[in-house]
């Protein structure tokens, strides 16, 4: 599989190759090639043939949707499996058509479940929370952006609104970026102007408005820079502060559309009774695991996470520092390691609370610690959903 083509080859049965090794391009009539191959190898062998190929991000997903569609079965594998045995030759042959070959042979030599079908919600739910997690990234850099560049313009306007980046403190500093144009208006002009920026739905008492324009006049008298020497500064930051609503508004968004979603699946509610997981974490964990049913151990979805510890020997050597393989799903990896700082936090999940102690009394460091109870955090997940009944705290 690559970005815009594929290789494959054909087999009748184990050492058998049908033919030469064949290429087609993930449009219409490219798939139609495919399909054409599967029909010949349908005739050939007398049954439906299963198809076996490499996860490759989202590039597969003209030929996966293709074969759903044709209701074709087919495992997709890990490219890290098809790289072991690469690494068995002597020869050092890295090739499209030498891939397509290889995995015919990954298929005799080792047994695969067939590709299970995640649910469309749970699919729309993985998009919507790595995209969430992307954009928060971005919206962070921004900030950090944003904050250099108010440091050069105007440094004591950050305790003014109290919170920051909330959309009535944007929006006036957008409007007011500089001390001598907050200090040219009359207090009740700028009453009114906070007054005007305030949502709708949360409304503000007068007290609360007189105090803001207080602490805007202060902050304008104390400020170092009364006129910026720059103006390229006053276009940055109004650039970033736009940036920066946009974001949140994105943002905002995605987080209804994903507990829209999250709402509609039993195991949602269900994973958030152990203390420590949110909304947020709920759903990131359910859309990367998937169905449950693709992993018969919870070892297995341990390993899925990348959270199982490396293992290293040698002759009479055996290590005993192991890291994490850090193999699997990101996503999950990050969202279970939160989980368990939240679950820390005043000690809201006891059970990790008193697992997290007896490592560190054990004389584990921290991040050890953290992540053996992520690890046992991922044993009590599997337990619930497979089981359906909530999370017992004692």
């Amino acid at each position: 599989m690559s970005k815009e083509e594929s290789h494959g080859q054909a087999f009748l049965d184990r050492g058998k190759p049908y033919r030469g090794t064949f290429h087609f391009e993930h449009t219409r009539d490219g798939l139609e090639i495919l399909l054409q191959v599967i029909h010949d190898i349908e005739h050939e062998s007398g049954h439906r043939p299963t198809l076996i190929l490499e996860a490759t991000g989202h590039y597969q997903s003209p030929v996966v949707q293709f074969l759903e569609e044709h209701h074709y079965l087919f495992i997709v594998i890990n490219p890290l499996i098809s790289n072991r045995l690469r690494k068995t030759n002597l020869r050092k042959v890295k090739t499209d058509a030498a891939d397509a070959y290889l995995l015919g042979e990954l298929y005799y030599r080792e047994e695969f479940e067939p590709f299970k079908k995640r649910g469309v919600q749970l699919l729309n739910m993985r998009y919507l929370t790595r995209q969430h997690e992307s954009f928060s990234k971005m919206c962070v850099q921004t900030k950090l952006q944003f904050q250099a560049v108010l440091d050069q313009v105007s440094p004591a306007y950050k305790g003014v609104f109290g919170a920051m980046y909330s959309n009535v403190s944007l929006r006036f500093l957008h409007e007011f970026p500089t001390s001598s144009s907050v200090l040219q208006v009359s207090e009740e002009t700028l009453k009114i102007k906070i007054n005007t920026l305030l949502s709708s739905k949360r409304g503000r008492s007068e007290s609360w408005i007189n105090e803001r324009v207080q602490r805007l006049m202060e902050a304008a008298k104390q400020n170092p820079f009364q006129q910026t020497m720059y103006e390229s500064h006053l276009i940055n930051l109004k650039i970033l502060i736009s940036l920066i609503l946009q974001y949140q508004e994105h943002l905002s968004e995605l987080e209804q559309t994903i507990d829209a979603l999250a709402t509609e699946i039993e195991e949602y509610d269900l994973i958030q009774s152990i203390p420590g997981i949110g909304p947020k974490i709920a759903a990131t964990i359910l859309a990367e695991i998937g169905e449950v049913d693709r992993f018969d151990h919870p070892k297995k979805l341990v390993a899925f996470a990348g959270i199982d510890p490396s293992v290293f020997a040698s002759g009479k050597f055996t290590a005993t520092r192991n890291r994490i393989t850090k193999r699997g799903s990101r996503q999950l990896r990050y969202a279970l390691v939160m989980a368990v700082q939240c679950g820390l936090i005043r000690s809201r999940n006891t059970r990790i609370k008193e697992f997290y102690e007896r490592k560190r009394a054990e004389g584990k460091p921290h991040k050890v610690a953290v992540v053996a109870c992520a690890n046992k955090l991922v044993h009590w997940l599997y337990a619930i959903l497979n089981s359906k009944k909530s999370f017992r705290p004692a």
